[in-house]
């Protein structure tokens, strides 16, 4: 009894995984026939990225986040355990310490608060200053 390894058997899964190796490694499509492929958009219109970047945004940063503020989000939901939040600064900085925290992220929980409960990251981050997203009406 042979193993199949699909629908077909395995020298055709073969042929079939070398025909389409040059679309899975080069990103694009590679078809003979080009009116198949998508037309690209025009000078004038949208690509449809525009509603997902304002002015001074990066692609994939939510409105009212620079990549700096993300990153520094990050970093320190990075060493906090998720039993510190709801928290104190005391309790943030007790789960930072135990995480192995970088100095950076402990000299940024040490400037939060003392008497400020923090339900989350975002408390955190507009605590310090950072950028939090911006929620539409």
């Amino acid at each position: 009894m042979t193993q199949q390894s699909g629908p077909v058997n395995p020298r055709e899964d073969e042929q079939l995984a070398h025909e389409t190796e040059g679309l899975v490694r080069s990103g694009h499509p590679t078809r003979v026939e080009e009116f198949r492929d998508p037309e690209p958009a025009g000078e004038d219109q949208p690509t449809g990225d525009e509603h997902l970047m304002g002015p001074g945004r990066e692609p994939g940063t939510a409105p009212g986040l620079t990549p700096d503020d993300v990153e520094t989000r990050s970093e320190i939901a990075r060493f906090l355990d998720r039993s510190a939040l709801p928290g104190s600064r005391d309790d943030l900085l007790a789960s930072a310490e135990q995480n192995q925290a970088t100095q950076r992220v402990l000299d940024l929980l040490q400037q939060l608060p003392a008497d400020a409960q923090f339900e989350n990251v975002q408390d955190v981050a507009r605590a310090l200053g950072l950028g939090t997203e911006e929620h539409r009406a």
